[in-house]
C-alpha cells in the first residue's frame, strides 16, 4: 500500500479553507475539504491529515449590476488530487490571461490566487504578477485570513476571469502575497469559493453568482462530479478528477431526476437539512433542525458527538480513537459499512469504500472511518458532508431557488472511477459569454479575520 509523507499530509493541512470571523462587519464563514487514497504512503501521515482536516475545518466554521452577452454553459475538467485529498480545476486571471490551478470549494466564497510576491512559501506553483495585466486594478483593500493550520494575506483586486468558456470582467479576487509554508500543494494556486457572496471575507460577488445573477447561463447553476481513486491500483498522485458543469447538467453523467431539496433559509453556505441517517439499516437519531453543509472542500464528514458515537455504536469492535486522532473511530476493515442519508427527499447511500478512511497503522486490520465528531458554534451548520458523500452521487447546485439537487450515478461517470487517464492541465480557453461587473468594495477597508473566537472541538478530519 502507498503512504503519503508527512511533508506532504502537513502541507496539505493547509489547503483547507473558509471563512473565518473577523473583526468587522462582513457576514462570512467557510467550510473546508479533503479527500485521501486509504492507504497511500504512510499512516502516520495520515493521522497528520487527519489532524488538519479537524483543524481546518474548525478554522472555516468559526471564524451591483452586470450585462450579459448571450447565456451559454461549459465546463472545466477536474484533478484529483493526492488520492481524493483534494479535487481542483482551472481558470484565467488578467490580460494577457495566465491560467492557474484552484481548489473547488463549495464550502467557502472567496477567490484567491498567490501573488507574484508571495516568495517561497508558494514552492513551483504559479503566482499571479498583478504588473503584468493590463486589465487588474487593486481595490486597496487588505485581507488578512487565519486558519487552523496556517494563514493568508492580500489584498483585494479586480481583473478579468475566465472559466469554462465564461468571462467577467471586473472581477474581484484576493492576491495573496503572504502565505504559511505549505499552504499551497503545487500545482494549485489558489482557491475558488462556489458557496454565496454573503460569506465572502473580501467582500466580493463569487465567480459563479455573478454569472447566475446576470442570466448568462442557459440554467442558473452548477453541477460536480468527483471521481474515486482511494481503492484504485497503483494510483498516481494526479488523476483525472471528474467535472464541473456551468449552466447545465450533464445528463450522461447521472440517470433518473435530480432531488432538489431547498436551503431552509437565507443562502450562505449551501446547507440542507438532513432528516434522516441509517447505519448497517439501524436508524440514527437527528435532532429535528438538523442542518448539514454540502462542501466540496472537505473529505470527510462531521457530526455531533452523540450522532457520531451512535454511528459507530453498530459497527461492532469500533472505539474511539485516542491521541492525534481523538475524535475518530477504529473499526475492524473488513466490516462492510453501510450508510445512508436523507435530507428530506430521496434516501442517498456511501459507499463503505468511502466510509474507510485508512487503516489505523501500517499494516493494522483496523481502519479509522471517514465519520467525526465535532462541535460547532452558533450558525454553522450542525454536519459537514464532504466528498466521502459526494464521490456517490452528481450533485446540482441550483441559484434559483437556493436549492441542492443530488440524482444516481449513471455507468458512464461510475466507470471513470480509478479508469485513469489523461489528466487535465490549466489552459486558457476562448470565452463565448462575457459579463462585466459594476460593483465594488470599498476602497481602503481592511478586512481582519481572526479565529480566537473559535470554540470547535472537531475531531480528526481531512481538509484540503
Amino acid at each position: 500500500m502507498m503512504l503519503l509523507s508527512l511533508a506532504y499530509l502537513f502541507a496539505l493541512s493547509a489547503e483547507t479553507f473558509g471563512a473565518p470571523t473577523e473583526t468587522v462587519t462582513v457576514a462570512g464563514q467557510s467550510i473546508a475539504l479533503q479527500r485521501r487514497n486509504p492507504y497511500p504512503e504512510g499512516i502516520v501521515s495520515w493521522g497528520a491529515l487527519a489532524r488538519s482536516q479537524r483543524d481546518n475545518l474548525i478554522a472555516k466554521y468559526y471564524g451591483g449590476s452586470q450585462t450579459t452577452r448571450r447565456r451559454s454553459t461549459g465546463y472545466n475538467s477536474i484533478v484529483d488530487q493526492q488520492y481524493d485529498s483534494s479535487y481542483y480545476g482551472s481558470l484565467a486571471i488578467g490580460t494577457p490571461a495566465m491560467s492557474f490551478d484552484v481548489i473547488l470549494d463549495t464550502g467557502s466564497s472567496d477567490l484567491w490566487v498567490a501573488g507574484s510576491s508571495c516568495g517561497t512559501a508558494c514552492g513551483t506553483s504559479a503566482t499571479f504578477n498583478p504588473s503584468s495585466s493590463s486589465s487588474f486594478q487593486n481595490l486597496s483593500s487588505t485581507v488578512d485570513i487565519q486558519y487552523g493550520a496556517g494563514y493568508a494575506e492580500g489584498y483585494v483586486g479586480q481583473d478579468t476571469v475566465q472559466m469554462a468558456g465564461f468571462s467577467i470582467s471586473n472581477q474581484g479576487f484576493t492576491v495573496a502575497d503572504a502565505v504559511s509554508q505549505d499552504f499551497l500543494i503545487s500545482p494549485v494556486s489558489g482557491l475558488l469559493g462556489l458557496a454565496w457572496n454573503t460569506l465572502a471575507q473580501s467582500g466580493q460577488t463569487p465567480f459563479w453568482q455573478t454569472l447566475a445573477a446576470n442570466n448568462a447561463w442557459d440554467s442558473a447553476l452548477f453541477a460536480i462530479q468527483l471521481t474515486r481513486y482511494k481503492n484504485a491500483s497503483n494510483p498516481e498522485t494526479l488523476e483525472p478528477g471528474g467535472v464541473i458543469n456551468m449552466g447545465y447538467t450533464n445528463s450522461s453523467l447521472y440517470t433518473g431526476s435530480i432531488d432538489y431539496i431547498d436551503i431552509p433559509g437565507t443562502p450562505s453556505y449551501w446547507y440542507l437539512p438532513l432528516t434522516s441517517l441509517t447505519v448497517q439499516g439501524n436508524s440514527i437519531t437527528i435532532d429535528t433542525g438538523t442542518t448539514a453543509a454540502i462542501d466540496t472542500g472537505t473529505t470527510n464528514i462531521g457530526g455531533p458527538s452523540s450522532a457520531i458515537q451512535a454511528i459507530y455504536a453498530q459497527i461492532p469492535n469500533s472505539q474511539p480513537v485516542t491521541g492525534d486522532l481523538e475524535g475518530y473511530y477504529s473499526y475492524p476493515c473488513s466490516t462492510t459499512v453501510n450508510i445512508e442519508l436523507s435530507f428530506g427527499g430521496s434516501t442517498w447511500s456511501i459507499s463503505p469504500e468511502d466510509f474507510a478512511f485508512t487503516p489505523l497503522s501500517s499494516g493494522s486490520t483496523e481502519c479509522v472511518g471517514a465519520f467525526f465528531e465535532t462541535t460547532t458554534g452558533s450558525g454553522a451548520p450542525t454536519w459537514i458532508i464532504g466528498d466521502a458523500f459526494l464521490k456517490n452521487v452528481y450533485s446540482v447546485f441550483r441559484y434559483n431557488p437556493p436549492s441542492v439537487g443530488f440524482a444516481a450515478l449513471s455507468s458512464v461517470a461510475i466507470a471513470e472511477n480509478g479508469a485513469g487517464g489523461t489528466v487535465p492541465s490549466a489552459t486558457i480557453g476562448t470565452a463565448s459569454t462575457s459579463v462585466t461587473n459594476t460593483s465594488a468594495a470599498p476602497r481602503g477597508h481592511t478586512l481582519t479575520t481572526s479565529l480566537s473566537a473559535l470554540l470547535l472541538a472537531f475531531s480528526a478530519v481531512l481538509l484540503l
